[in-house]
């Protein structure tokens, strides 16, 4: 079992950052990778990036592609999402999400932290 609680969400300016944080708990061992997605009002869950919990190898969507990005601490089990250059567009829900090692979905999520950018 893991648990994850996001956090660092808020009101922000376009153009300005942010940086969400997302606490793991339990069995974290168990985790081979860390993603973050978000879903806006009316839309689909979109995928926004991963690390991999071992190397700190990441990869984006292209929507967020040099204005994110996705780090961990693993001394905390903590990993992090930094938003900088933000637009409108960014507005969701942001949730982070853990992979299991063996698993092929993301069996493990977040309860969101509201991300909102004002223009």
């Amino acid at each position: 079992q893991v648990q994850l609680v996001e956090s660092g969400g808020g009101l922000v300016q376009a153009g300005g950052s942010l940086r969400l944080s997302c606490a793991t708990s339990g069995r974290t061992f168990s985790i081979s990778a860390m993603g973050w997605f978000r879903q806006a009002p009316g839309k689909e869950r979109e995928f926004v990036g991963s690390v991999n919990w071992s190397d700190g190898s990441t990869s984006y969507a292209d929507s967020v592609k040099g204005r994110f990005t996705i780090s961990r601490d693993n001394a905390k089990n903590t990993v992090y999402l930094q938003m900088n250059s933000l637009k409108r567009e960014d507005t969701a829900i942001y949730y982070c999400a853990a992979f299991r090692r063996g698993a092929y979905e993301y069996e493990y999520w977040g309860q969101g932290t509201q991300v909102t950018v004002s223009s």
